[in-house]
């Protein structure tokens, strides 16, 4: 059994749609992508997982067990980045850091610091005066001090500068090498492309897709770009292109079926240069939201 399954589940806010029969497994020690725009429902999603709402329809089992009837059980080995972090204002990181590590049992100090030695956050400080980042960081040390099993991640890296999201990526990576399950919801593709194993691809609150991210991308369409000497314009006018742009001698498009037949195409022509390429996890998304 998967650690999260997910079964049918539906949240409706009144009339308005959250989510609608989303189906979906994260084996246990993979790093899943949740992607979508926002308003498409990864949030909803993660929030009727943690049992903070409660679902309209259908079911969801962390470890197994029912998020609605056991959610505090479910809880205490489970670690949440939000994607808005909100804190007492007047504490000093060091206190809230200690408050949050107080409802896990064992000492979790050592942890602590080696977090936020890792994420550069200065414990002294006050909550108040941190930037929007920084609060981003106390947000990260206080989803991992007790050294979850499962770890939800809400567009975690807003805020962050270019290295501290090297650092967050390096340190999520190194969590997942000791067994943590990641779940990790964004809207920014590039990210899931570099950490996930497998995709989820969400819009209007139902899933369209879920595989493995290099699937996704070998069954998706090819990328072409061909250049010849030739004066009269090239036409590929055949099943399975689309995008068709051509400048200056050279033709882009992008193709899906059998590539052989573009390769037939293209021994009929005198091709001075050409390139067939995997789309990027963002073209492959856009093409489900056209």
């Amino acid at each position: 059994m998967s650690i999260i399954e997910v079964s049918q589940l539906t949240k409706y806010y009144g009339k308005a749609r959250g989510i609608v029969d989303v189906s979906f497994g994260v084996e246990k020690g993979e790093i899943f992508g949740f992607i979508g725009p926002n308003g498409a429902g990864k949030s909803t999603t993660i929030r009727l997982l943690l049992s903070l709402i409660h679902p309209t329809g259908g079911k969801a089992t962390i470890f197994g067990k029912d998020v609605t009837t056991h959610g505090p059980e479910i809880r205490r080995d489970i670690g949440y980045l939000p994607s808005e972090v909100y804190y007492y204002e007047g504490m000093r990181v060091i206190d809230l850091l200690k408050y949050s590590a107080s409802f896990y049992p064992g000492d979790h100090t050592q942890r602590m610091h080696a977090l936020a030695e890792t994420m550069e956050l200065e414990l002294n400080r006050r909550i108040n005066d941190l930037s929007y980042g920084n609060k981003k960081k106390v947000g990260i040390v206080q989803g991992l001090l007790h050294s979850p099993s499962v770890l939800f991640l809400d567009e975690p890296t807003a805020g962050l500068d270019p290295l501290m999201q090297r650092k967050f990526f390096n340190l999520i990576r190194e969590e997942n090498a000791r067994g943590v399950t990641v779940f990790f919801s964004s809207h920014i593709l590039s990210e899931v492309q570099r950490l996930c194993n497998r995709v989820g691809i969400i819009r209007e609150g139902r899933i369209v897709e879920i595989s493995d991210i290099r699937t996704l991308q070998q069954n998706n369409y090819k990328k072409v770009r061909v250049s010849t000497d030739s004066t009269a314009p090239v036409v590929f006018d055949m099943p399975g292109v689309t995008h068709v742009q051509a400048e200056n001698g050279t033709v882009h498009f992008f193709f899906k079926g059998d590539i052989n037949t573009v390769l037939q195409r293209l021994s009929a022509l005198r091709v001075t240069d050409v390139s067939i390429e995997e789309p990027t996890l963002e073209e492959i998304f856009m093409h489900y939201y056209e």
